[in-house]
């Protein structure tokens, strides 16, 4: 999954191993005082997340790692 805007993790809201659910948010983007979640594409299994709480990231920046099914 990738980040859609450039600014910083704010809030990690999930770990590997985790099975989401399609729209269930991973983490949580803050920029210019908005919070953006960056949401499961689909159903999956949370593989690995890329970025810590409060690193910078850059638009189209891959930043959790997922399977589908």
């Amino acid at each position: 999954m990738k980040s859609e805007i450039t600014g910083k993790v704010w809030k990690i809201e999930t770990k590997p191993g985790d099975r989401l659910e399609e729209d269930d948010p991973t983490l949580i983007l803050e920029s210019m005082k908005m919070e953006i979640p960056v949401s499961a594409p689909a159903d999956c299994r949370l593989v690995e997340i890329l970025a810590a709480e409060e690193d910078a990231v850059s638009e189209g920046q891959v930043v959790v790692i997922a399977e589908l099914g």
